[in-house]
């Protein structure tokens, strides 16, 4: 279980753009938190996946507080989550073909060589061919290196998904069969989900329960 508890956050100091805020995601369960664009929702998603540390509040994975974020997080806390992006051309670094961006996260474990049975596994699972592998970021489509920066997210295996308005840049087919990716992850592991965004619709449909962001603080 994940639990954010009175959580305030920001990036300029005295200026913060979440003010305390809880949420929780139960084990297996997937939550929408929904809310306009510039709300906070994306920084307190960061904060959930470890990667922004709060101005204060309290965060707990399984019923033990959290008490260090990002590289200072020990690995096996950091590998617990899998996170999606909104923007994948920035979250993807355009020198590396998509082969190595997916396998990216298992060299920096040290299971590198676990790289070739997990790409055979997650290429067909996110709808990426073979002949997409060797290409690099600027020489594929939005949508393929969304689904690479999914099949990155779950190389590690995690136990929670956070996916910050991952389809909100695609077209309605590639926004489906993500979401869908992600549902077939979660039934054969049963992951947890913190999925963000401003579409209502998608977030009703997909998630176990939304929560709309003036109903946190």
């Amino acid at each position: 279980m994940l639990e954010l508890r009175s959580i305030t956050a920001g990036y300029t100091r005295n200026a913060p753009v979440v003010r305390d805020v809880s949420l929780t995601v139960a084990a297996g369960e997937s939550v929408g938190l929904l809310g306009p664009s510039g709300c906070g929702k994306s920084t307190l998603a960061r904060v959930a996946a470890l990667l922004h540390r709060p101005d204060s509040g309290t965060l707990l994975l399984d019923g033990e507080p959290v008490r260090h974020w990002r590289h200072r997080a020990p690995r096996a806390l950091r590998t617990t989550f899998g996170v999606v992006f909104q923007q994948a051309r920035l979250s993807a670094d355009p020198r590396l073909p998509l082969t190595d961006l997916i396998a990216e996260p298992l060299r920096a474990t040290g299971r590198g060589r676990e790289s070739d049975d997990r790409l055979a596994e997650l290429a067909p699972a996110v709808g990426l061919t073979p002949d997409l592998l060797t290409r690099r970021p600027h020489e594929v489509s939005d949508g393929q290196l969304q689904r690479a920066c999914l099949a990155r997210a779950l190389v590690l295996r995690p136990r929670l998904l956070v996916c910050d308005e991952m389809t909100a840049m695609l077209d309605a087919s590639t926004a489906a069969a993500l979401v869908a990716a992600v549902e077939r992850y979660r039934a054969s592991t049963g992951a947890a989900l913190l999925a963000v965004g401003h579409d209502r619709t998608l977030l009703e449909r997909w998630c176990d329960r939304t929560v709309h962001w003036g109903a946190l603080t």
